[in-house]
């Protein structure tokens, strides 16, 4: 059982619902935060009415004899919020932000987004990649993650899907096997 309750991570619940979002003033800013912040800004943003995305996985740490679970951010001191010129002001007002990123296309950020939910959704096993290497994009014929595109790698001689946020050049990769995969 978590010490403290789960923090909202999606605001609002649909925002990642739109793979395409509609004409906007609103852009993808990836909002470097100072550390340990994350969950903070959330709660403020969450306030203010600006709409974000804070990736949160469940992890499992031993106190002492106790095990504890908890949710961390999936991308430390990262933060992806969709807003206008006014709420990236109204963002670095919060005095927990170090840096924010604008995304060059909204399209690619939202579809890399909604990936990485679905991912944590579907509650399979990830690994956090740091870079992203080259290699064959496909797609998940079979399962619950039917669908979902992203680019095999190999990695401690297993072969792995990574699904990436492009903009940030990171990633999360599930083991998965042949057989469930379709070129594109």
């Amino acid at each position: 059982m978590p010490i403290l309750k789960a923090e909202t991570e999606l605001y609002p619940p649909t925002l990642l619902d739109d793979v395409t979002p509609a004409e906007t003033d609103r852009k993808w800013w990836a909002v470097y935060t100072k550390s340990r912040q994350e969950k903070a800004i959330a709660r403020q943003l969450k306030g203010m009415d600006v709409p974000f995305y804070l990736p949160l996985i469940p992890q499992t740490t031993m106190i002492g004899t106790r095990k504890v679970k908890s949710l961390l951010p999936l991308f430390p001191s990262y933060l992806f919020v969709f807003g206008s010129d006014a709420e990236r002001v109204a963002t670095l007002s919060t005095q927990r932000v170090t840096q924010m990123l604008c995304a060059a296309d909204n399209a690619v950020m939202t579809r890399d987004l909604a990936n990485i939910h679905a991912m944590i959704e579907a509650g399979v096993p990830m690994t956090l990649e740091s870079r992203l290497e080259p290699g064959r994009r496909v797609r998940i014929k079979k399962g619950a993650l039917m669908g979902m595109e992203g680019t095999v790698v190999t990695r401690r001689g297993a072969e792995r899907l990574l699904v990436a946020v492009q903009f940030l050049q990171q990633g999360v990769s599930i083991e998965i096997n042949d057989y469930q995969l379709e070129p594109l």
